[in-house]
């Protein structure tokens, strides 16, 4: 697998600015993809938010497998994190965000009190990589279209404070993902989620990759999906073939039109036509 990096000039810049923001607000929400979250971490976020009070909140819930997302929240947990896993288009625990930010908070309403401060007012920010659904919980939580959402990564660009409630106010910020991928495996499921711009990548490769990974950890979707047999003793590319002949994706001289062939299954990996998975396990 070639070596996966984006780190355009606009991501240096938006590392810079929530440097700045943290200093703004008394709690950081971390998005992470449910399907990926460790690779959908950024682990320059950690020296960035330091010890400032955190939640993290798995985001798009209804496209990742349950019973993952399940052992991810009890890690969280055994770890001491706060953790909700949300799916903000289908409405999943949204309504659980604003009272997990209080108890997320519970030590700086202590102190608050403790000066004799009753306010319950909250200014927080929402961090995480592109993609990974910040436009659309904000949102979602304000009950309006205060901020762009894109389906492509790197939408949000820009500063911006959003009240959401009575006692929530928003900062968003920009998807920022971090310089290098050390471990490729993590380039391939951030392209597997939708996280990295299609337009940089060897998407035949990648996607040639990410069957190998379905064929793995998913089988019987893969099978279902696509109606094959006997898929244990081909690899990524024969399948991928496969897949085109059954989709009758054929170009003329009878030869599978491979690019057809990837849009195709793209498409129905990012968009849960194959059904719910998770791409990586948490590592107890």
């Amino acid at each position: 697998m070639k070596d996966i990096q984006w780190f355009p000039g606009h991501m240096a810049k938006a590392k810079r600015e929530i440097t700045e923001y943290v200093k703004k607000v008394d709690l950081v929400i971390e998005l992470k993809d449910s399907r990926i979250p460790y690779s959908s971490t950024n682990p320059l976020l950690n020296d960035i938010i330091n010890k400032k009070p955190r939640l993290v909140i798995l985001t798009k819930a209804m496209m990742a497998d349950p019973k993952v997302t399940k052992d991810w929240i009890n890690y969280y947990k055994a770890n001491n994190i706060l953790a909700l896993d949300i799916d903000s288009e289908a409405n999943y625990n949204i309504k659980q965000i604003i009272p997990y930010c209080n108890k997320a908070l519970e030590e700086l309403f202590k102190k608050r009190l403790e000066k004799g401060i009753k306010s319950r007012d909250i200014k927080a920010m929402i961090v995480g990589i592109p993609n990974v659904g910040k436009s659309t919980l904000i949102n979602k939580l304000a009950k309006r279209k205060a901020v762009v959402v894109g389906d492509k990564p790197g939408v949000t660009k820009s500063e911006s404070w959003i009240q959401v409630s009575d006692t929530l106010r928003l900062l968003d910020t920009p998807g920022v993902l971090w310089p290098k991928f050390e471990d490729q495996m993590v380039g391939l499921k951030l392209f597997m989620a939708g996280s990295i711009k299609d337009d940089i990548l060897d998407l035949r490769e990648l996607t040639v990759e990410a069957i190998d990974y379905t064929k793995e950890h998913y089988p019987n979707l893969l099978k279902e999906r696509y109606n094959l047999s006997d898929i244990e003793n081909k690899d990524g590319y024969q399948l991928l073939e496969e897949i085109g002949i059954k989709r009758g994706a054929i170009k003329k001289g009878a030869e599978v039109d491979l690019d057809r062939v990837v849009k195709l299954f793209l498409y129905d990996l990012r968009n849960v036509k194959i059904g719910r998975m998770s791409y990586e396990t948490p590592q107890i």
